[in-house]
């Protein structure tokens, strides 16, 4: 696409974002509304079409090169992202739910299912890729340096053999390859004996006639080529419809796609080029507008300055006190207000703080005074609510002040008055604008000569005082120096207070951050992330869930939602410096669901989409490792410290219930590990710690071929510390906790839910995310897909499995040699079931289980209680009464239960 194209777009979508700011900001004051369904309604609406303007956005921040425009669209970019992080947020406090359908409005808005996705900006990683590669080289330094196996590489136990089991294993091995040469020697003896009768059996069949066999054969052919037409119509057909998948996809990009690519990545270059040439011109602009302009600015400031001091004294009869700093300087002067009214306005603030004075003393003098006008202030108004004479105030929703939409009015703002109606035709390179350029150096010289100026003419200010109002000054009390010495005194001791208070110890002071973080690797509690993207988590649409949650029924949450909050809590706070610090704050995460469905790739996937550092805090990979009360404190510091020096980054806790355990198992108190040589076992427990410590005892086995290393798990030990680091984030750390559990329902459930305040329960997958699961790894394992290959029989086949599950069954199917057979012997749905029936499902025991525990936690509650609430509506609205209702829900909590499936 060209620079004409994408302005095109930038204009549609501030044209649409203004009708938007138009809805938020009525002309009349909105009432309060007591419909929720309503209140949802409006809210997703708005959620929607800032999800669409988001979408344009990014494409144009992406592909724009002209650096000044980029700037604009990245304020508003970012404003928009916070503003439907907002939305995200109502919706989740208005329906108790992470989880929410829109079916309805995607049909009156004319949208698909694909338009609620959360798009993902490309800059998060690609303006900063220079650092991400330094990062990456380091590590791999280091782990090279160390000598570190890669933690997805699973460690080979070696395990000693006797003789006589050594003995019977090669015996195997020797008959069945004899076994084998004996089937390929018959083979042959067969085909042999078959081509000799069928040599026999022509000899003596007798010939037909000529037009005969020219019959029998047109018949034969005409048949087959008709059969075969019929055939490939009817496919043609199917596959047209979409009741079957085209034989052969195209696994590389068309031409014109490949094209657009090319055009894309050129635009890129050009971009890097047009904003290093801005950066350049910035600085040389600066230094000019300083010497051309900054001894002009400075006369004209300290003349105004000086002729407003004459207009004030000529007004009221003195010399004015000089604005601080704090209130702007001189810039306070000059907003557009004559002399008069900045005097009233210093008048008044000064009137303000006697009156706040005599308002302190009073209060100290006569505080039960005060305590009594209170209580008879609260008797009045009882009185007056009981006669009806003042107005009760409307119950009821009302939206909530935003702290994005002031960013988005400024950004469209700028856009209007700047870019909307500029002639841009005539710039083919779209470079910068010099004259932009020079207003905008201009008003920071102005700053800064202002801040100086300010300085000479307080000093000014008070030397006028001086001269003019000596008699004044003699008059003023004494004893305001000692009061103000005593001030001084107080606030030094205060800030001494505060400083004792705020100053905490540095446990590492004496480290660089690069010693900190070669330490981590080593230890192996920073580790490298996969390289996966969040869309390479397949899921599909849920279509039925606003019809199945009219009909009082909880869907189960679809894959498709799951990545959605994903992006929206994970992926674009840790992007954005400036969303991370105004939206809602996220500081844990909690992915709960059975084994297999996909909770580490999601972890992953946050650090591969933003480029974030991923910590292993998980107990398993915490054992042995700084032992004791002090080691640990040492390791949190360490680990938030370099989490915080190299934002973005992701703190995982993998099983993250066994730091919440009521009671710890036996089996889980202590790990045993084999290892074989001293190597081996710095490898297992690590480089620091292969000299055993008190928390770790060593036996050799019998054969003197491996020792047996007993590690003391300790999966408690986060729990104090966690809820403590939590809270000393702040919003400008972008640090993420993200826990992950399988069996969530083992951990104390207080605690539990203090540290994760959000949880997404991540379901096994249904019939459509099935069948789409089954098409992408068969054609990522390199399979042909044919119609004898029936993909909708396997998905309704793998009901209750996992994505784990069916990955490793494609795994187990699609072996070389099959790939080679393939065409001759296309695949079948029923090869794909011998290895399925070996893996492990989710019973429904398990997900009863997962729905139980959700209902239990803080949003799941509310959740419960609203349902029960709307049900009471019901039956008081169909006329019966409050005690029928209550009757039920007591035979409802004895046992029976409710019609309602919440999670």
């Amino acid at each position: 696409m060209s620079d004409s194209s994408y302005t095109r777009m930038w204009a549609k979508a501030q044209g649409s974002l203004e009708e938007l700011l138009v809805d938020e900001f009525p002309v009349t004051a909105p009432r309060p509304m007591k419909d929720r369904l309503k209140v949802f309604q409006g809210l997703a609406t708005f959620y929607l079409k800032y999800l669409q303007i988001f979408r344009s956005l990014e494409s144009i921040y992406d592909q724009i090169v002209h650096p000044q425009k980029r700037r604009v669209v990245r304020h508003v970019l970012d404003g928009v992202m916070g503003r439907i992080l907002e939305l995200k947020n109502e919706m989740v406090e208005l329906e108790f739910s992470e989880f929410h359908y829109f079916d309805d409005l995607l049909l009156d808005l004319k949208l698909t299912p694909e338009d609620l996705e959360v798009p993902i900006p490309q800059y998060f990683v690609r303006e900063k890729m220079r650092v991400l590669r330094d990062r990456e080289k380091m590590l791999a330094q280091i782990m090279a340096k160390g000598g570190h196996i890669e933690k997805f590489e699973q460690q080979v136990s070696v395990q000693s053999m006797r003789l006589e089991e050594a003995v019977r294993v090669l015996q195997l091995c020797e008959r069945a390859r004899q076994g084998r040469l004996r089937h390929h020697f018959m083979k042959a003896i067969r085909q042999a004996k078959g081509q000799g009768a069928v040599t026999k059996g022509r000899k003596a069949t007798s010939t037909l006639d000529v037009s005969d066999a020219a019959t029998r054969i047109q018949k034969v052919w005409l048949g087959y080529r008709q059969r075969k037409r019929t055939n490939l119509e009817r496919m043609e057909e199917m596959v047209f419809l979409g009741m079957v998948l085209p034989e052969q996809v195209q696994q590389t990009p068309s031409a014109a796609k490949q094209k657009a690519q090319r055009v894309e990545a050129a635009r890129r270059l050009v971009q890097e080029e047009n904003e290093a040439e801005y950066q350049r011109v910035l600085v040389s602009t600066k230094e000019s507008v300083q010497a051309v302009d900054g001894p002009d600015i400075r006369e004209t400031l300290q003349e105004q300055i000086r002729q407003w001091f004459l207009e004030c004294r000529d007004a009221t009869g003195k010399f004015p006190d000089f604005p601080d700093v704090e209130d702007g300087g001189s810039a306070a002067i000059f907003a557009h207000k004559t002399p008069e009214q900045v005097a009233a306005e210093l008048a008044a603030k000064e009137e303000e703080k006697q009156k706040k004075k005599k308002s302190n003393m009073n209060d100290k003098k006569g505080g039960k005074e005060n305590k009594d006008m209170k209580k008879d202030k609260k008797r009045k108004n009882k009185k007056k609510k009981g006669g009806g004479e003042v107005e009760e105030v409307e119950k009821g929703w009302k939206m909530p002040q935003s702290n994005f939409l002031p960013m988005v009015v400024e950004g469209n703002k700028m856009y209007k008055d700047v870019w909307r109606g500029r002639d841009e035709r005539q710039n083919f390179l779209q470079q910068f604008d010099n004259q932009l350029v020079r207003e905008e150096k201009r008003l920071e010289v102005e700053e800064e000569v202002r801040v100086q100026v300010d300085e000479l003419m307080r000093q000014e200010v008070k030397n006028l005082k001086l001269t003019v109002d000596r008699e004044k000054e003699k008059k003023k009390p004494k004893k305001g120096k000692k009061a103000s010495k005593k001030k001084k005194k107080k606030a030094k001791k205060s800030g001494k207070s505060k400083k004792k208070k705020k100053e905490k110890k540095d446990l590492t002071a004496d480290r660089t951050l690069e010693s900190l973080y070669e330490e981590l690797v080593q230890e192996g509690l920073l580790i490298r992330p996969m390289n996966i993207k969040l869309s390479q988590y397949i899921g599909e649409f849920n279509y039925m869930g606003t019809t199945l949650r009219q009909a009082d029924i909880e869907p189960m949450p679809s894959l498709s939602d799951v990545r959605q909050l994903i992006a929206l809590y994970g992926i674009l706070p840790l992007g954005s410096q400036a969303v991370h610090e105004k939206a809602p704050l996220v500081k844990s995460l909690l992915l709960a669901g059975p084994g297999g469905v996909g909770k580490k790739m999601l972890v992953h996937a946050l650090c591969t989409e933003t480029g974030a550092n991923l910590f292993n805090l998980s107990p398993g990979n915490l054992a042995g490792k700084y032992p004791g009360r002090s080691g640990l404190q040492y390791l949190l510091h360490m680990v938030f410290k370099v989490a915080r020096q190299l934002q973005p980054s992701v703190l995982w806790i993998g099983d993250a219930e066994k730091t919440f355990y009521k009671k710890v198992p036996k089996p889980e108190k202590e790990v045993s590990k084999f290892s074989c040589t001293i190597g081996a076992i710095h490898s297992s427990v690590g480089p620091k710690h292969c000299y055993w410590t008190s928390t770790e005892t060593s036996t050799k086995t019998s054969t003197c071929t491996s020792w047996r290393i007993t590690t003391k798990m300790e999966p408690k030990r986060l729990k104090r510390d966690l809820v403590k680091v939590l809270k000393s984030l702040k919003p400008e750390d972008r640090v993420l906790v993200v826990g992950t559990s399988r069996r969530p329902f083992e951990a104390d459930l207080k605690p539990f839910c203090k540290v994760y305040k959000k949880i997404i329960l991540i379901p096994r997958p249904d019939y459509a995310s099935r069948l789409v699961l089954w098409g992408e790894m068969l054609r990522g394992g390199g399979a042909l897909l044919t119609p004898r290959l029936d993909l909708s029989s396997l998905a309704k086949v793998t009901d209750g499995y996992t994505q784990g599950s069916i990955q490793q069954t494609v795994r187990l199917v699609l072996t070389p040699r099959r790939l080679a057979s393939q065409i001759s012997r296309p695949l079948t749905a029923a090869e794909f079931i011998p290895p399925l029936a070996r893996q492990e499902p989710v019973y429904k025991e398990e997900e009863e289980a997962f729905k139980v525990w959700y209902s239990k936690t803080p949003l799941g509650k509310k959740r419960t209680r609203a349902a029960k609430a709307m049900e009471e509506e019901r039956d008081l609205g169909k006329g019966k009464t409050k005690q029928d209702s209550l009757k039920k829900t007591v035979k409802e909590g004895h046992g029976k239960k409710s019609n309602k499936k919440l999670i």
